[in-house]
């Protein structure tokens, strides 16, 4: 029955088979954060101020440098989206260089592009030197955007991998915040100084942070792929929390690049990289877009409908143009416009901590799902609000207008608490490892177009359907998001990158991984309660 107990000998024999290692595994007393990791990725994440600057000031300037050289709205809008196409070039660029300088060079190179580019979009005299400068910075963009995390992941420990790897999103939108209050700084300067003040300023901590950059130890993964295993193996000790995991992580990344157990900086490794790498990515792309399985399709129609959707809803477009849409919402003074744009900076920049934080307690889809939903809901309100400003009498605008002010406040805290960060997690955890590199860069590449289509195109469509239309366009969007998130996302919460994979269907690796891999988990089992011993 329901209210009796169960006799000890029972509960302790259930204690036994069934709870012992979970109840030893919560018992675990975590160790403390890994003070060289931690700064490690803190130096690393500092890219990602540098590319949320880059993106957001852009939403201030434009209207002072509209006035200054008598550019259209057009003009304006393809030279703030550009920057998202621009990037995927960096992205690319990124990838060569970092294994051909390493990601600590890279990320100096990084910082001398923001720099370059600061410089020549404050110093520019025409539209054109404009658009050459947005290039240069969006290649900046690229390489931020690929950098951090990959450099981010590889040196942190696995106690606090998950935690350091979303600095550079926290820190991108940080830097949002930054642009929003570096617009708001310089708006009572003259036209023609104020805009160019907001860039320049953005060439100030590329310098510091390419040098302080120097301090940090180079990727292990990187010193191993170089034939450097011995400098990788004290990267390792310093950046892991106990020798024994140093020692592991070392075989795991020679066992990903190809590398026998026991081979020595003696051995010919570089050879046995590239040999390995060469066969493994023409199979790679052969077998996500040529010939995929029926598991491999849905892993892509997942991964790539989410970043599909996390661009479509429109929210970079709120970011880039937040103080015309304050301004339809009665806000006309340009200064006090942009003052409330830091409001949305600040919303990103604290709400996304909430997702950090009950991710591994309430899991990935009621976070996208409670996200999504509340993006659709003030996305709907938002827009009807704004539409019924231009019908109502001038004493009902206030009302009205405070609605519209807190519907976009509120959107922008929907997305950075659920989907902004979340979708990038789910995305690095549904794929195989063999082809996890690839599908996120496809990933990546359609998260940018989306979001430069929509920002080179927002005021276009606001003049065509008015702004009211265009956000009533991006609610049935969320909408749709939300239908096909709920059908079509399994949870991934508390399992392995193994089993989420076997999420979407059984691979054709699994049949033959499945008793080596259950023979690895029993194992992990015994070393973890031996360990607590």
């Amino acid at each position: 029955m329901a209210g009796e107990a169960c006799p000890p000998q029972q509960q302790s024999a259930m204690v036994s088979t069934t709870d012992a290692v979970p109840a030893a595994v919560a018992l675990a007393k975590r160790p403390p954060i890994n003070k060289y990791a931690l700064a490690c990725a803190l130096l690393a994440s500092m890219n990602s101020v540098l590319l949320g600057y880059d993106i957001s000031v852009m939403s201030g300037a434009q209207l002072f440098m509209k006035e200054d050289l008598k550019i259209t709205d057009t003009q304006i809008e393809i030279l703030a989206g550009v920057i998202n196409i621009y990037s995927l070039f960096g992205s690319l660029a990124a990838g060569f260089t970092s294994d051909w300088l390493g990601r600590r060079y890279t990320m100096v190179l990084a910082a001398a592009i923001f720099f370059t580019g600061a410089i020549l979009m404050g110093f520019a005299p025409d539209y054109a030197i404009l658009m050459v400068g947005r290039f240069v910075a969006g290649i900046g963009v690229g390489f931020a955007l690929m950098i951090a995390p990959v450099y981010t992941a590889e040196v942190a420990p696995t106690s606090a991998r998950g935690f350091l790897t979303s600095f550079p999103e926290v820190f991108n939108n940080f830097g949002i915040l930054l642009g929003y209050v570096s617009n708001f700084a310089f708006a009572r300067l003259p036209v023609h100084l104020s805009w160019r003040a907001m860039f320049l300023v953005g060439a100030v901590p590329p310098v510091f942070l390419g040098v302080a950059v120097l301090a940090m130890p180079e990727s292990p993964r990187w010193l191993v792929m170089r034939g450097r295993i011995d400098d990788a193996r004290r990267v390792l000790q310093r950046t892991s929390d106990s020798a024994d995991e140093a020692e592991g992580r070392l075989l795991d990344i020679k066992k990903a690049v190809g590398i026998p157990e026991g081979a020595s900086d003696a051995d010919d490794v570089v050879a046995m990289v590239r040999a390995n790498k060469g066969a493994h990515t023409q199979g790679v792309w052969r077998e996500l877009l040529i010939n995929p399985s029926r598991p491999v399709r849905r892993m892509l129609a997942a991964g790539l409908g989410l970043m599909f959707i996390q661009q479509a809803t429109g929210v970079d477009c709120v970011v880039m143009y937040s103080p015309r849409v304050f301004e339809q919402a009665g806000i006309k003074s340009k200064t006090n416009s942009l003052g409330a744009s830091m409001a949305v900076g600040a919303c990103k920049t604290f709400f996304i901590p909430i997702s950090t934080l009950l991710l591994d307690r309430i899991g990935r889809r009621p976070l996208l799902l409670a996200s999504g939903g509340g993006m659709a809901i003030f996305l709907f309100t938002l827009a009807t609000s704004l539409l019924m400003l231009d019908r109502r009498p001038e004493r009902e605008a206030a009302a009205l207008g405070a609605v519209s002010i807190a519907a976009m406040l509120a959107f922008v805290a929907s997305f950075a608490s659920g989907l902004g960060p979340v979708a990038w997690v789910y995305c690095s955890e549904i794929y195989p490892l063999r082809l996890r590199a690839q599908a996120a860069a496809i990933g990546t590449g359609l998260n940018r177009i989306m979001s430069g289509a929509t920002t080179m195109s927002f005021l276009s469509l606001s003049n065509s359907i008015t702004t009211a239309g265009s956000f009533y366009l991006y609610a049935c969007v969320a909408a749709a998001g939300w239908v096909f998130m709920y059908f079509f996302l399994p949870e991934t919460k508390g399992k392995s990158l193994e089993d989420t994979v076997k999420l979407f269907g059984k691979d054709a690796d699994d049949d033959d991984d499945d008793v080596a891999g259950a023979g690895r988990h029993e194992r992990k089992k015994s070393t973890e309660l031996s360990a607590q011993q």
